[in-house]
């Protein structure tokens, strides 16, 4: 990751693109051709989809990532990491979720392999994610996505902004997001009269 970047990084960035074929490594990842971001992140974890065993090792492998990170965790995936991602952070333990800090979905697939009731991949229980969740897509799966984990959908940019524009004002926006979130949780600890030191 260029040293520009990586200097004010307030996250430790995990990078979740899909395996794929012949040519893998000149196909351009979907935050480098919308937001001009850096290929990979402090660790980029590739994931596949063939098997529910190549699914498990992903997700141990993503714990390890987690828990060995210096600082806040931001998730960064694309297609069906993006779901994998869902299911990993829904059914993790609790220390490790705590972690991240937050997390963006670039071009997810439909949301059906979510669903637990018929068993899917991604099968998992139907609640919101316990970080913030940014989900770039202009398709109804993203719209779809961001309704079922509790996110925000944005739109991607018609044109790549400039190398570290759009990389800090996300992170800012995460920042902003974690903020909120931890803010309204400790309103609603006070109004139980939760003591919150």
């Amino acid at each position: 990751m260029p040293a520009q970047l990586r200097l004010n990084d307030p996250f430790s960035i995990i990078t979740l693109p899909m395996i794929g074929g012949a040519g893998e490594t000149e196909r351009r990842l979907p935050w480098e051709n919308l937001f001009s971001w850096p290929r990979t992140g402090d660790v980029q974890l590739p994931f596949d989809a063939s098997t529910r065993e190549a699914r498990n090792i992903w997700a141990s492998r993503l714990d390890q990532a987690v828990a060995q990170a210096d600082r806040a965790v931001l998730l960064v995936a694309e297609s069906s990491a993006c779901l994998a991602s869902i299911w990993w952070a829904r059914l993790s333990p609790s220390h490790y979720v705590s972690r991240v800090a937050g997390a963006l979905f670039f071009h997810p697939p439909s949301v059906e392999a979510l669903d637990g009731v018929r068993g899917q991949m991604f099968a998992s229980p139907d609640a919101v994610l316990p970080f913030p969740s940014l989900v770039v897509d202009d398709a109804p799966n993203g719209h779809a996505l961001a309704t079922r984990c509790g996110g925000q959908l944005i739109a991607a940019p018609s044109a790549a902004p400039p190398p570290t524009g759009m990389w800090r004002q996300t992170h800012r926006l995460i920042e902003r997001l974690s903020t909120s979130v931890v803010e309204q949780d400790m309103r609603i600890m006070r109004t139980l009269g939760i003591d919150d030191r």
